[in-house]
């Protein structure tokens, strides 16, 4: 074992563990609360929108002051407490159906509420890794943690189409909160989790201050910025799709709830490889060099997705997702490395929620015009609308200073005071040059 590596660590080993149940309890979930809608309560194309944006509309609502909280909290609490709510909410799904009361309001408050918990649970494990592993272990641990969602990606959504299949997506839902739960009891065997590092004097102290200067890091460089847009980019187009999958499986093609989910898992699987691929491909090739010509590349899969139906093309499909994936799984692993590394440990709640926000607030406005394209025109048009944004989301990271970097920086970057313009330390590297001294997407 090397002597970086993050597995010496043994509270990333427990992080990395209870994120594995995490993840494959959030998989089956993924595939087995819109079947419910579909087929135990009969959904439209704009309610299945509205259930898909209610998943994410946390992020919007409370995203930004999530980042600050976290950053004020002991997080190893925020995690166990996250896991424990989303596994009572999503215990009650099976409950009102075997008791024959479920409906879609519950799964509307449900999803909402769970997305709610998903927020503190995403930005304080993003924002404790640096702290657990050191700077110098980011990379490394980023591909595993990528390569571990890929992985539920795969297991999870195959296993979550296969139960919903052979026991009823109420039963899928049973594992979900069943995986929530396990993943909580996990996570108290964290030990060295360190305190909060935020300073809550003078003007930062107030939380609308302590946002914007979260906000000022990421907007304010033109790496950050970059990487934001191309991310957010991908998940519009990546949820206008998924949104429609399920009706379009089920309801149009007529294929079984197994298949739906044998289609996500290739995507798991491309993303499984792209994350695999990250770390040797920018070695060779250079960090920003990687990022941007991945997606170059990568651009014409988009536009495989829609071509979706019967028979061969349901397999032309599945390897447009595949690819689609697997640049995801390249960005997250060294987008969100770059993220980290050049934001400091004061700043890492806020810039992850930050980014958070711009991320998954794409998936909620997503979902939302994928139901309000499928009521208007069809289903097969809105997957047209997605894949043309997968085609086209490269461009910012592309066209930024991200394409020119070599490396990551050596140095984190220092925070900004809050009212102050951003320093120098923060401004982009030219192009060809290293900055200072020295990643759905995620």
């Amino acid at each position: 074992m090397q002597p970086n590596s993050p597995w010496r660590i043994p509270d990333f080993r427990t992080l990395f563990t209870a994120t594995a149940l995490s993840q494959l309890a959030t998989n089956v979930g993924h595939v087995a609360v819109p079947l419910i809608a579909v087929a135990e309560l009969d959904a439209s194309p704009g309610q299945v929108g509205a259930l898909a944006t209610l998943s994410t509309l946390a992020f919007l609502l409370i995203g930004l002051p999530a980042g600050a909280w976290v950053d004020r909290m002991r997080q190893r609490g925020v995690l166990i407490g996250a896991d424990l709510g989303r596994a009572l909410l999503f215990c009650s799904v099976p409950l009102a159906w075997w008791l024959d009361v479920l409906t879609l309001e519950q799964l509307y408050v449900v999803v909402l509420l769970n997305g709610c918990a998903t927020v503190f649970f995403d930005v304080a494990s993003q924002s404790v890794l640096p702290q657990l592993v050191g700077r110098d272990g980011l990379v490394r641990a980023n591909s595993a943690v990528v390569t571990l969602m890929a992985a539920g990606n795969v297991a999870g959504r195959g296993a979550g189409g296969g139960v919903v299949q052979l026991l009823t997506a109420p039963v899928a839902v049973a594992c979900t909160a069943v995986g929530y739960l396990a993943s909580a009891l996990r996570l108290t065997a964290l030990r060295h989790v360190p305190a909060p590092v935020t300073k809550t004097t003078g003007a930062a102290a107030g939380l609308g201050a302590q946002i914007r200067e979260g906000l000022r890091h990421v907007l304010g460089n033109a790496e950050l910025r970059a990487l934001a847009l191309t991310a957010s980019l991908t998940n519009l187009g990546l949820q206008l799709i998924n949104t429609m999958l399920p009706l379009l499986f089920v309801r149009e093609l007529g294929l079984s709830p197994g298949v739906l989910g044998l289609f996500w898992a290739s995507g798991g699987l491309g993303l499984l490889l792209g994350a695999r691929c990250a770390r040797p491909v920018s070695a060779r090739l250079g960090f920003g060099r990687t990022l941007g010509l991945a997606g170059l590349c990568m651009a014409p899969a988009g536009l495989l997705v829609p071509l979706v139906d019967g028979g061969v093309w349901l397999y032309v499909a599945g390897a447009g997702y595949l690819l689609t994936l697997f640049k995801t799984g390249m960005d997250n692993v060294l987008g969100v490395s770059l993220r980290q590394r050049m934001t400091p440990d004061a700043l890492l709640g806020r810039m992850n929620a930050t980014f958070r926000f711009l991320l998954t607030g794409a998936l909620a406005i997503g979902a939302a015009l994928s139901g309000l394209i499928g009521e208007l025109a069809s289903a097969q048009v809105t997957l047209w609308v997605g894949g043309a944004l997968l085609s086209l989301a490269f461009l910012p990271v592309f066209l930024s200073p991200v394409r020119h970097r070599r490396e990551l920086p050596r140095e984190q970057a220092a925070p900004a005071p809050s009212g102050a313009a951003p320093s120098p330390g923060e401004a982009p590297p030219s192009p060809g040059r290293e900055s200072g001294a020295g990643a759905r997407s995620s």
